[in-house]
């Protein structure tokens, strides 16, 4: 295998896992979301919100990684900064709250992965 082809592969393989890091984080803040209580205190309607925003940008860089060809570099990279970026606040408003722990977690990890992705455009 030559270089160019081990960094398709690399260029593949971490765009699915930013994908899946993307899907599972939305899934898991829209849950978190949906447990907190909209007639609840100012904070848990913080919680509500973050999850709400955290669920949308995550699954909007998952479609943008989906287009394939259809969207440039310049357009990935800054889909995936903002995601990083969300997911990593979110992961902090959801720091020590009970029961928050798997979405601070996927946050996490959504985070992570967009980093190696960034990483692999270079």
């Amino acid at each position: 295998m030559t270089t160019s082809q081990q960094e398709l592969f690399r260029f593949l393989e971490d765009r699915f896992a930013c994908a899946q890091a993307c899907t599972e984080c939305a899934r898991v803040c829209a849950l978190r979301a949906s447990l907190v209580d909209p007639d609840g205190t100012e904070e848990q309607e913080l919680v509500r919100r973050q999850g709400i925003m955290c669920a949308e940008v995550c699954d909007a860089t998952c479609r943008v990684l989906a287009e394939q060809n259809l969207v440039e570099e310049a357009g990935i990279r800054t889909q995936l900064e903002w995601c990083r970026a969300q997911c990593l606040e979110s992961a902090r408003v959801f720091d020590g709250r009970p029961g928050a722990e798997d979405a601070s977690a996927a946050c996490r990890a959504c985070a992570r992965a967009c980093t190696d992705f960034l990483n692999t455009l270079g």
